[in-house]
């Protein structure tokens, strides 16, 4: 079955209103509801990738993250995994020494860090920056070049010594609509390689399109509509997640922990059918 990796941004610009939780208690309280509703690892942020968000410094990211995460390891032990996501060297060593067992990395360019400190690693798909990756995205084989970024950055870590990675397409992360349904049509191409395949789809802007098509019964492309609003994208954002769990991927991040768990068992379910 696919593991659920619940989202902990600890920001006050999330892409997703109802879910920022910028201040510490807040952020503890919401990983407290996230395990008791089925996450198997927690992904704690304390800088936003939505496309424009703007940076914050090393030392604010810092003060952000490892708080939440060395409260977390004390109080839940190993009740759930830990993860930290972060583009940054300085912060990836501050959570894991605070006690995060996998660094979750939208840079793809830590691996030999996770693998110095020991722990897993997420080698994820980005093109740009998030203040430029939307502007005009362009591939001329997004599936073959996403593949061959994310694999070489993966296996920087697995020779470095890093235990477990995964692979990520990075759907949402410089690139259009097309891109992201040429992906997620594709990515039993990830999953056939020698990493396990985590995806994160939830509540995205690829999801609002959908949901805008599928109101307007499919007779145009999803991207020439607006999207459906953040709080509006829950059953595409399960219909993908199930999609993805079919295909084989082993992680799904997300923001609805509890429908998502029950859409993994689904997924499971007919693999014991």
């Amino acid at each position: 079955m696919p593991l659920i990796m619940g989202v902990i941004n600890v920001t006050p610009d999330s892409f997703v209103d109802e879910v920022r939780t910028p201040r510490f208690g807040d952020a503890v309280e919401r990983a407290r509801l996230l395990i008791d509703e089925g996450a198997h690892i927690l992904d704690v942020g304390g800088e936003s990738t939505r496309p424009t968000a703007s940076h914050v410094s090393e030392s604010e990211e810092i003060d952000r993250v490892v708080p939440v995460v060395a409260t977390l390891r004390e109080h839940v032990g190993d009740q759930v995994r830990l993860s930290v996501d972060t583009r940054r060297e300085s912060v990836a060593r501050a959570a894991v020494a605070a006690g995060a067992d996998i660094i979750n990395d939208m840079g793809a360019t830590l691996g030999a860090v996770a693998g110095e400190l020991g722990v897993d690693y997420v080698a994820a798909h980005m093109q740009g920056t998030p203040e430029t990756m939307q502007l005009n995205p362009t591939y001329d084989d997004v599936v073959g070049e996403v593949l061959a970024e994310v694999l070489a950055a993966a296996r920087v870590a697995a020779d470095a010594g890093s235990p477990k990675v995964w692979i990520d397409p990075g759907i949402g992360f410089g690139k259009a609509t097309h891109h992201n349904l040429e992906l997620l049509a594709n990515l039993d191409q990830f999953v056939d390689t020698e990493f396990g395949v985590l995806v994160g789809v939830s509540r995205k802007s690829l999801i609002g399109y959908l949901h805008a098509a599928s109101d307007a019964g499919l007779s145009v492309r999803a991207d020439e509509l607006a999207p459906t609003a953040t709080d509006d994208r829950l059953e595409g954002s399960l219909a993908v997640a199930a999609w993805c769990g079919l295909l084989g991927a082993e992680v799904l991040r997300v923001h609805d922990v509890e429908p998502s768990l029950q859409a993994a068992r689904v997924v499971a379910a007919r693999d014991s059918a």
